[in-house]
């Protein structure tokens, strides 16, 4: 995630942002407003909620617990409830939130709603509460503009424990993409920095003057809950792909500047949220595209031509990140090596 918001209200990113820490940082209020703001990514995970809970209901077997995990100011609180009423099963709710503003906010929500009897807030890092019981449904919002480089995949580890047997994650899972692209003007406004630092780093950015070089591919996949209990530190949630794009004959000359990268995620069944051009979700502008610079720009000559790149995503107990590395039509160095450029921290 995600996006600002001007002045006048409208969504837009500034220039150009690094991913958001929130493991590491306290989201300000304007950007849980921008995220609240976003009525087709509540409606959509209301939907999949419902369906969750319609699958899983038994006759005469009493509320199901639905634990919202970094809950924020309470909008998957909110579309939990309303996919409980339309499908008339009754809930029982846990807001899991670290955010001591934000866990103001949604405590004066759950009193002016008068959800007091069914929701109960909980003030803690969802990687460190004991849960009181287990959960039939845990429901997050947890991704970032590349799906998992947000931390998604460290958080839900450590909170898929509150799951019973059988217990359904929404998201339930998620994919990044990755394509080629050339994006003149935004690589130079990173390259005008003159370092190492900014040309390796990854930017949430909402394109508009760029040429995609080919069409994006996936690159990695993490599903919840996962296979095993396991945390960052035994590198499970490490990954590598080799993509190779291949320009199609009567390719004009062009010039690449990076990757841009996208995500989709499957919320419940068929329920998804993306960002990806092939499937976006229409009207959802919580996301926009990531950015991943080349340490400088590669011309490609006219007609067929092949683009290979190696992605990393690298893990220790500290910290999470990116290495990228360009291995045809040129090699490049490798980028962000051992994140010392760029590293979302734990």
């Amino acid at each position: 995630m995600r996006n600002a918001r001007g002045a006048d209200g409208e969504a837009r990113p500034t220039h150009r942002q690094a991913p958001l820490q929130p493991l590491q940082d306290h989201l300000e209020s304007s950007t849980y407003e921008t995220f609240e703001r976003d009525a087709t990514k509540y409606t959509t995970y209301m939907e999949a909620v419902r369906r969750a809970l319609l699958d899983r209901h038994v006759e005469g077997a009493g509320p199901q617990v639905v634990m919202v995990v970094g809950a924020g100011r309470g909008p998957l609180v909110r579309s939990s409830i309303m996919a409980s009423m339309a499908c008339m099963v009754p809930i029982r709710v846990y807001a899991v939130e670290k955010n001591p503003n934000a866990v103001v906010t949604i405590r004066h929500l759950v009193a002016t709603e008068g959800w007091g009897d069914i929701v109960t807030v909980v003030h803690r890092d969802m990687r460190e509460w004991k849960a009181p019981e287990p959960a039939d449904i845990l429901v997050s919002e947890l991704l970032g503009s590349f799906g998992d480089n947000e931390l998604s995949p460290e958080c839900l580890d450590g909170a898929q424990r509150f799951l019973k047997p059988g217990g359904v994650s929404i998201p339930q899972a998620y994919t990044s993409f990755l394509a080629p692209v050339a994006t003149h003007k935004l690589h130079n406004d990173v390259r005008a920095y003159k370092d190492r630092a900014h040309l390796e780093t990854s930017y949430v950015v909402k394109f508009h003057r760029h040429h995609l070089l080919a069409p994006n591919q996936p690159v990695f996949t993490f599903t919840h809950p996962s296979d095993t209990l396991a945390g960052v530190t035994d590198g499970r949630n490490a990954r590598y792909k080799e993509l190779v794009f291949e320009r199609p004959a009567g390719s004009p000359p062009a010039c690449m500047h990076g990757f841009i990268g996208y995500f989709e995620a499957v919320l419940y069944d068929d329920v998804l949220l993306s960002t990806r051009p092939e499937s976006h979700t229409p009207g959802m502008f919580s996301w926009f595209p990531i950015y991943f610079p080349l340490i400088r720009p590669l011309p490609l000559a006219r007609g067929a031509g092949r683009i290979a790149v190696q992605m990393w995503r690298k893990c220790t107990p500290a910290k999470v990140w990116y290495e990228w590395s360009l291995t045809a039509p040129e090699v490049l160095p490798i980028h962000n090596v051992n994140g010392r450029s760029y590293a979302a921290e734990l």
